[in-house]
């Protein structure tokens, strides 16, 4: 290509927040090429007529393992309520009263100040790989609600080359029983936020349940639970061989009613006339050999985000190592909370646009006011230490995984109350409390930190 053509192309403008919301694609860009990889270019002209299939059934397995087995449920559930303890919060590099007020309406009239819906939204990402929330509007133009709708009956509209063919039809959602097109949605009308997609920049490639790796494993280890049962039903009780020598076949018959029927009795004697005896047979002396079913219950929960120490398997496992496998799952929750607060970050600077307010104009970000990566001591130590050398309020309250916001209107609505005693002149005031830092004095080589009044 020649570099003089390159040069005299106009420079690309900036994408608006409403260019991004609605999915209009600037066509002055210097962009070659396809996107997707030959196999997805395949895939989308399957989906053009249909769901995918091969998601569908990753998520219906997903589902049947949530249903059946306790251990997947838990994981599920606890990473769901891991990811959304605490809440939405807005968190500005400057405070702009009006957006932080319609943040709170709009985490109001969305009911995302409640955890079960917030919970709700985070097992249905982690179960389905995708959490698709439809906007719906009232008859002033304004977001009242954010509907979950079910993944495996979207399809999302792109071409060969993985973008939307048309951002005013951008998602379908099909009915798989009668084969139809329910509704579609535009760009702007449907967010659609992903786990691990194999394309991020290919429109039409799905997220994957978090767990779906691990079904073959699962299935493997259902199945050997399930014969390690039945091993020990067939082979574990006491059995006993009775000999009487020269019987014939009718007294063998008739002495083995009379044992069949007093085995309701918990002691039991055998009497015979003739020679022979009752020889106890033990069972079988090898059921606690289960290293088959181990391997597979280490296997399945390495595919899981947390140790099997985290989920009631507790064993041998060293404490220090269970708290370092606890950052690698907190990693994980932290990375689930950024995926999850996209969608609503989303939603919130499309109802700036519909008020009028252009997102731009102020820096936000709409995020999970608890990470998970760090303890709530941890946190609290960082933000003293944050304070130490002089990191302004603000900064401070968000290090200790505050909303600021809230925070500094809580202090400022203490200061407006009415005291009955109030404070003449600094009396009684006192000042900052001293914070000091002692480094390589608390485990793991970490700096310890004091306060004195």
């Amino acid at each position: 290509m020649d570099l003089l053509r390159i040069f005299r192309r106009k420079p690309i403008p900036v994408a608006s927040t409403a260019d991004d919301l609605t999915g209009q694609k600037d066509k002055t860009t210097t962009e070659q090429g396809n996107r997707t990889t030959p196999e997805n270019q395949i895939r989308h002209l399957y989906r053009m007529m249909w769901v995918d299939p091969e998601i569908h059934q990753r998520i219906l397995d997903v589902r049947r393992m949530d249903t059946v087995d306790g251990r997947v449920k838990k994981i599920h559930t606890r990473m769901a309520r891991s990811a959304v303890k605490g809440g939405l919060m807005l968190e500005m590099q400057v405070e702009d009263d009006r957006i932080v007020s319609a943040f709170k309406q709009f985490v109001k009239r969305l009911k995302l100040n409640k955890i079960q819906k917030l919970e709700s939204d985070a097992r249905g990402l982690v179960m389905e790989g995708n959490l698709p929330l439809q906007w719906v509007l009232n008859n002033q133009n304004r977001i009242v609600q954010a509907i979950r709708m079910p993944t495996e009956t979207i399809r999302p509209n792109v071409g060969e080359n993985g973008t939307f063919d048309d951002v005013n039809k951008a998602y379908s959602q099909i009915d798989i029983t009668a084969g139809k097109e329910i509704a579609s949605f535009a760009k702007w009308q449907l967010s659609l936020v992903r786990l691990t997609p194999d394309n991020y920049d290919d429109e039409g490639s799905l997220g994957r349940p978090y767990l779906d790796a691990t079904r073959s494993t699962w299935q493997q280890l259902r199945m050997t639970e399930e014969d390690l049962v039945i091993r020990r039903r067939q082979r574990a009780p006491l059995r006993t061989s009775h000999v009487l020598e020269g019987a014939t076949a009718d007294e063998l018959q008739d002495y083995k009613d009379s044992v069949e029927n007093d085995q309701q009795d918990i002691t039991t004697d055998y009497f015979a006339n003739k020679k022979g005896g009752v020889t106890p047979i033990q069972g079988d002396a090898n059921l606690d050999q289960i290293a088959d079913v181990s391997y597979l219950l280490d296997t399945f929960f390495a595919g899981s985000p947390a140790p099997k120490g985290l989920f009631g398997y507790v064993g041998d496992i060293n404490r220090d190592i269970l708290e370092d496998l606890k950052k690698d799952y907190y990693e994980e929750i932290d990375a689930m909370q950024d995926t999850q607060a996209e969608a609503y970050e989303h939603g919130f600077k499309l109802d700036l646009l519909l008020q009028g307010i252009n997102p731009e104009d102020a820096e936000f970000t709409v995020k999970f006011a608890e990470r998970r990566t760090d303890t709530p001591n941890q946190r609290a130590d960082l933000a003293l230490k944050h304070q130490a050398i002089g990191v302004p309020p603000k900064l401070v309250w968000k290090a200790a995984g505050l909303d600021a916001s809230a925070v500094l209107a809580a202090r400022k609505d203490q200061e407006n109350s009415d005291d009955p005693y109030p404070t003449v002149d600094g009396e009684g005031e006192t000042g900052p409390p001293k914070i000091s830092i002692t480094p390589g004095n608390s485990p793991k080589g970490e700096s310890m930190t004091s306060v004195s009044g």
